[in-house]
């Protein structure tokens, strides 16, 4: 039996960019588009430049008290909110949209690590507190993105032909999709508490947010989880001074391109600025501003502005105006007294184009931490790798390239014709040397049938193994098994299933196994052993 935690190199898995590579490993190609260390941060020099940005704490709190009103909050929850008006205490963030019912089941891991990183650093910096924050992206548009989640091999989606923000949304149609959700569970230990939760949150609540905030709420509060929507003018308001120079100057184009240029010479590049990078926000439409000579359009909308018009309304409903994903994080640092910000691949790829943006809005950029992926096994699936001599990390293999490897290392035949190869090519060196004395022009005609027999031989080897796989038809079929059980349409675990499937067995429980596992700020992909 395998220890209940190994670890993977991010780079040996497969399925991660070059760019999480380097970033990890601090590469010099890398390291001038982040501030601070994603494995070894300096939290202390992270909170010193923190301190030095003017927070208006007391905003934030009201806008939170107001949020959670009429919830059922713990105590840990409750006091991490009123101790955000302290100067001593920092955020710990991730952010997600709001997926419905959480989308991936990396949602999870982002949550439970900021928990942990928060709880770590309390450990460690006793003289400061730290608040776990999900940032909720409920201001998306992104339907196709947010509306379905993947269980037991079944897609389910919300059919709704509504539009705009995803979190200002109508829960409409759930009833029926929380039915198709309990089809595809099944029986679980605790099935039933999971589904009266969701029929609680998304039955009983006006819309995507406020569900999701609920959901979110009765899952991750115990852990002092606390959740921020950001669609709320009080904290809009704060980030009037940079929503209008966006607006009047468009800054953000010009540095964020120049940042861009350089970046995009070792990587590729993950987000483009437009020339306004903010979008006007109504209850069922979230279109982009462009500006036309002295007019600013709201595209696909009868909405326009003049300078004068369009100050006033920035001032009189900053709600209105959402960030596009260039500025979202800058409205994410202006609100929140934050220190670190945990992320994905792509989240970290485009926050890379944002350091010289955060210098000139003299905003403090946060460490930039990469979030904690895992491959969750059972005990099923662990005796089956045991029987077939494979190792878990073998499955990161491509799976026809492990279906051959496994082949070739347990039959007994000489699928491999490397002997072969090697008689052909001598043969063709030999009559390329006769057919040189005889007639120069005779060289190409050798080349053309050496060509020809290796070719052959390659058909003859393809066939021998392709026979040899008949013979090892269970080990294969086996291997192929697990591989679409671990890795679901051939992507990581992590990236297509919901936490649902784990949670109807384990329940709370389940949370807090993959929280021990947890290492904050680790640069390994971790295996998750259970029964």
């Amino acid at each position: 039996m395998e220890q209940p935690v190994s670890h993977i190199p991010y780079g040996k898995t497969g399925y991660f960019n070059q760019l999480v590579i380097d970033f990890l490993a601090e590469h010099p190609n890398l390291r001038p588009f982040y501030k601070y260390s994603p494995v070894h941060p300096d939290f202390e020099a992270v909170i010193q430049a923190k301190k030095l940005f003017a927070q208006q704490r007391d905003v934030l709190v009201a806008a939170l008290q107001e949020q959670y009103q009429g919830l059922d909050i713990t105590d840990n929850v409750r006091n991490n909110i009123n101790s955000l008006l302290d100067q001593q205490t920092f955020t710990i963030t991730t952010a997600h949209q709001p997926n419905i019912f959480t989308g991936y089941l990396y949602f999870v891991y982002k949550i439970l690590q900021t928990i942990k990183l928060a709880d770590q650093l309390r450990s460690q910096h006793p003289q400061y507190n730290f608040v776990p924050v999900y940032y909720m992206g409920s201001e998306d548009a992104d339907l196709d993105e947010l509306g379905h989640i993947y269980i037991d091999g079944k897609n389910i989606t919300w059919p709704t032909d509504q539009q705009g923000a995803v979190g200002r949304m109508q829960p409409e149609g759930f009833e029926e999709l929380i039915g198709k959700v309990k089809e595809a569970l099944g029986y679980g230990a605790y099935a039933e508490e999971l589904i009266e939760l969701l029929k609680k949150a998304y039955l009983g609540h006006a819309n995507i947010q406020a569900a999701t905030l609920y959901l979110v709420n009765e899952l991750f509060g115990r852990y002092g989880l606390v959740v921020l929507v950001p669609d709320n003018p009080k904290l809009k308001k704060l980030f009037v001074p940079v929503m209008r120079d966006e607006l009047f100057n468009q800054h953000s184009y010009k540095i964020v391109n120049e940042t861009i240029e350089q970046l995009s010479k070792h990587h590729k590049v993950q987000a483009n600025p437009r020339e306004i990078n903010l979008f006007y926000l109504t209850e069922t439409s979230r279109e982009r501003i462009v500006q036309v000579g002295d007019v600013w359009k709201v595209l696909h909308l009868p909405v326009e502005f003049t300078a004068a018009s369009l100050e006033k309304e920035l001032e009189e409903h900053p709600e209105r105006f959402s960030p596009n994903v260039i500025l979202r994080g800058m409205l994410q640092e202006t609100i929140l007294p934050n220190i670190a910000f945990i992320g994905g691949g792509g989240e970290i790829a485009y926050w890379l184009e944002l350091q010289q943006l955060f210098a000139y809005y003299r905003v403090p950029y946060p460490a930039l931490i990469l979030r904690n992926s895992f491959l969750l096994t059972d005990g099923a699936s662990q005796e089956r790798l045991q029987k077939l001599g494979l190792a878990v990390t073998d499955l990161f293999e491509d799976t026809e390239e492990l279906v051959n490897r496994f082949v070739k290392e347990h039959t007994n035949a000489a699928l491999v014709l490397k002997d072969e190869y090697a008689a052909v090519e001598k043969l063709f060196d030999d009559l390329a040397h006769k057919a040189k004395d005889i007639d120069v022009t005779l060289v190409a005609s050798v080349a053309a049938e050496r060509t020809r027999a290796v070719k052959s031989i390659g058909k003859l080897e393809h066939k021998f193994l392709k026979a040899e796989k008949k013979r090892f038809g269970w080990q294969t079929e086996q291997i192929r098994n697990l591989k679409a059980r671990l890795f679901p349409a051939n992507s990581l675990q992590e990236r297509k299933e919901n936490f649902m499937p784990w949670f109807i067995h384990q329940g709370p429980a389940f949370f807090d196994v993959l929280l021990e596992h947890m290492d904050p700020l680790s640069d390994q992909f971790g295996i998750i052993y259970q029964q």
